[in-house]
């Protein structure tokens, strides 16, 4: 057995195969999105206000960057910088409102991805290689059964975390004493669109920006040797917190700073320099610490990385 370079809790053997599985559909994803999603269409319209549309923006907003972005992400699955435990468990308490996963779940789901798009070949679910509407079934409520996958090994402190243990067992429910306050704070139209909007939203999001990071859009990297390559999907930088600069993280995965070029708006990146400023982030990665990557080549169709030290390692000038 080897550890997977990149990603640690990834365990593969000559047999693992990336490539070789079916797509069948996952009942309970399946039914929390097309659940959510139903609901909103339905009673947002009937129950749409000004402080409803301003629950929803904000709430929004908080969800997807300090937890998603952030705590999900940038902290809990790669590790990018430091922080006191009650920052972690805050912000990936709130990634799990976004409503995609519990915290194991999500480490699980993301270090496959990774593992399987390092490879020369993979399944074209890893790569969102299937037709807009058929991918979007797929990704949102179906789930990837491989034929030899490879083994999971969450390291130990996360595996004996209870905190996270109690959370990935309840990640669903974990929106049920927010709705109660909602709907007793402004009626089923907070419940409308500060959850099932938002949760509705924040998914299909994430899938489309997901789609297009993988398929096309402007480059500064090519990963050699990797199946699937990333892309910036640069008119959804604002809205996804600095996530959809995919190429830049797809060429420096261990960064806490995704946006590299001049203008890219990373949100998430100024939330952890926010932190840093308090003295509650620290130990912070960028791509000027990170270690040379052989696999790493620098191309011409994006703007030149506005890293110092990266465009040194490939070679880049502006």
């Amino acid at each position: 057995m080897r550890l997977v370079p990149g990603s640690e809790r990834i365990v593969a053997d000559t047999t693992s195969d990336p490539s070789a599985g079916r797509v069948r559909w996952s009942p309970a994803k399946s039914l929390w999105i097309g659940g959510m999603t139903a609901t909103a269409l339905a009673l947002g319209p009937v129950y749409v206000s000004w402080s409803a549309l301003g629950l929803f923006a904000i709430t929004t907003a908080i969800t997807l960057c300090l937890g998603h972005s952030v705590g999900m992400h940038r902290r809990l699955i790669h590790g990018s910088f430091q922080c006191p435990r009650w920052l972690e468990y805050l912000c990936v308490y709130l990634g799990v409102l976004v409503g995609m996963a519990g915290p194991i779940g999500m480490i699980r789901l993301h270090d496959m991805r990774d593992w399987a798009q390092r490879q020369p070949v993979c399944h074209g679910y890893f790569g969102h290689r299937a037709g807009f509407w058929r991918d979007a079934w797929r990704q949102m409520h179906c789930e990837l059964a491989l034929d030899h996958p490879p083994g999971f090994r969450l390291e130990p402190g996360r595996a004996g975390d209870r905190f996270y243990a109690v959370l990935e067992a309840t990640w669903m429910w974990q929106q049920a004493p927010w709705a109660l306050l909602f709907w007793s704070l402004g009626g089923p139209g907070w419940v409308a669109w500060g959850i099932c909007a938002r949760v509705a939203v924040s998914v299909t999001g994430h899938w489309l920006v997901g789609y297009y990071a993988h398929r096309e859009g402007e480059q500064s990297w090519i990963v050699e040797g990797a199946a699937i390559q990333g892309h910036n999907v640069v008119m959804a930088g604002l809205i996804s917190m600095g996530e959809s600069w995919h190429n830049n993280h797809h060429a420096f995965p261990g960064s806490a700073r995704l946006g590299l070029h001049p203008g890219e708006v990373d949100l998430g990146w100024l939330a952890i320099c926010v932190f840093r400023r308090l003295g509650l982030a620290w130990d912070i990665v960028t791509p000027e610490t990170l270690p040379y990557r052989p696999a790493l080549r620098a191309v011409r169709s994006g703007r030149p990385c506005g890293c110092r030290v990266a465009r040194a390692l490939t070679g880049v000038r502006p």
